[in-house]
C-alpha cells in the first residue's frame, strides 16, 4: 500500500477511535505503560516527547514525574486525540504539557531537543518503524533515552484475530513485525541507539462481556473507520468472527484473553 494512503487511513481510523479509546483501552494497557514509564525512568526538570501520545492519559503520568519545571509535548497522527488530550489537560489545569498533530515518521521537534522520547503502542502501525526511530534518536539530547512498546509475538495474542481479518491489509498489514523475536531491539539499534535493552511483559486482557470486547476490537482502535462503512451485516458477521476466535478464552460472561507486549529501551551517545 501506498505510504500516504496508510497514513490516512491511520488518522482517520484513529480519529473515529479517539472517544471509545480509553474507555476500552486503558485498564489492559495500564501493566505495559508502567512497565515503559519505569524503564523510561523520567526525572524531575526533564524535557520528554509522547509520540503516538493518544488521549495524553500517559503524558499527563509522565507530566507528574518530570514536575512543574519539565514539559512534555505530546504527538499524534490523529486530530481527535490531540483534541481530546487538550481538553483533558485544560481541565485537570495540567500546566507541563501541550499537544500537537504529528506524524511520528516526521516529526516537526528540533533535534537533540530532548531528555526522553517515548512511544507507546505506536511503532506497529507507522508505515515505516525504522524512520520512525531515528525521529527519536534524532530529537534526543546526548545521553537521552527512547523507549517504545508493541505489542509482541502474534502467537501469545489471543485477540490477534482481529488484525487478521478483512480489515488487516487496510489498518495494519505488518502488525505483529516489531514485536517477533528481537525486531524492535533491533530496528532500536538500525536508528543509531546504544545499550539497547527488551523485555516481554504477559499480560491478560479482561473484558467483562462480548460487548466489551468486541468494542475494543471494532470502535476503539484503528480499524473503526474501516468498521463504520460496514453495513449491519457485515459487522454482525465481523463481531461473531471474532467473538468465535476468542471464545476459547471466555471466562463467564467475560474473556480472559492472552496478551504480550514487547518494551525496548536505548539510549542516544
Amino acid at each position: 500500500m501506498d505510504p500516504l494512503l496508510q497514513r490516512r487511513i491511520q488518522r482517520y481510523g484513529w480519529d473515529k477511535a479517539a472517544t471509545y479509546y480509553e474507555l476500552y483501552w486503558q485498564r489492559q494497557l495500564e501493566p505495559a505503560q508502567l512497565r515503559l514509564l519505569e524503564m523510561a525512568a523520567l526525572q524531575s526538570g526533564e524535557l520528554v516527547l509522547d509520540i503516538a501520545c493518544g488521549t495524553g492519559r500517559l503524558t499527563f503520568r509522565m507530566a507528574s514525574l518530570i514536575g512543574p519545571q519539565g514539559e512534555v509535548f505530546g504527538a499524534d497522527i490523529s486530530d481527535n486525540m490531540i483534541a481530546i488530550a487538550s481538553r483533558a489537560a485544560a481541565e485537570k489545569k495540567i500546566d507541563n504539557v501541550r499537544f500537537e498533530r504529528m506524524d511520528a515518521e516526521e516529526l516537526s521537534v528540533p533535534s537533540a531537543g530532548y531528555n526522553a522520547a517515548i512511544c507507546s503502542l505506536g511503532l506497529m502501525y507507522v508505515t515505516d518503524a525504522l524512520k520512525a526511530a531515528r525521529e527519536m534518536h534524532r530529537s534526543l539530547k546526548p545521553g537521552g533515552r527512547a523507549v517504545a512498546a508493541v505489542w509482541g509475538q502474534r502467537s501469545k495474542c489471543g485477540w490477534a484475530e482481529i488484525v487478521e481479518s478483512r480489515v488487516a491489509s487496510e489498518v495494519c498489514p505488518l502488525f505483529f513485525q516489531q514485536g517477533t523475536g528481537d525486531t524492535l531491539a533491533n530496528t532500536f539499534l538500525e536508528a543509531g541507539m546504544v545499550n539497547v535493552r527488551s523485555e516481554r511483559l504477559t499480560v491478560p486482557l479482561y473484558y467483562e462481556s462480548s460487548e466489551e470486547a468486541c468494542g475494543a476490537a471494532f470502535i476503539g482502535g484503528p480499524v473503526a473507520l474501516a468498521y463504520s462503512r460496514f453495513n449491519d451485516k457485515m459487522k454482525k458477521e465481523a463481531e461473531a468472527d471474532y467473538l468465535a476466535s476468542i471464545e476459547p478464552f471466555r471466562k463467564g460472561e467475560g474473556y480472559l484473553v492472552p496478551g504480550e507486549f514487547v518494551i525496548v529501551a536505548g539510549f542516544k551517545e
